[in-house]
């Protein structure tokens, strides 16, 4: 395992630009040890940067990740930060299972909508896409 990691390797393996990471630097979620002007990453600033990008898949807002990341570190602990991300994850659950929802109505409504044009359409004589 490497002691460091420069920004450029982090940029690749995680398809991510310099400046995505130098934000989460300026939000104090990562923090390189510098060396003049080159940032060098730990393996724990690599391990929090997967966390960080999850987290970003999920939904999770950058105030949600530092929560549950600063839980980790102070109490409640590990235990109190997996209850957390427990709870938020099913938060984001149902969010998502409502928008798929509306989703599913105004398909069905779109549906109608088209049903009907084309109905109008046959009784006017008309071809559709003409």
């Amino acid at each position: 395992m490497r002691e460091y990691y420069t920004i450029t390797e982090l940029t690749r393996e995680f398809d991510i630009s310099t400046r995505t990471i130098r934000f989460y630097e300026d939000e104090g979620l990562i923090s390189p040890v510098r060396r003049g002007r080159t940032r060098l990453f730990r393996q724990s600033d690599r391990h929090l940067l997967r966390m960080i990008l999850r987290g970003k898949r999920l939904g999770f807002s950058i105030a949600e990740i530092r929560e549950i990341m600063g839980m980790y570190r102070s109490p409640p602990g590990e235990a109190g930060q997996l209850r957390t991300i427990i709870r938020k994850v099913s938060d984001r659950r149902r969010e998502l299972e409502q928008k798929r929802r509306d989703i599913d109505d105004l398909l069905g409504e779109l549906d109608q909508a088209e049903e009907a044009c084309l109905t109008r359409m046959a009784e006017l004589g008309v071809a559709p896409g003409g």
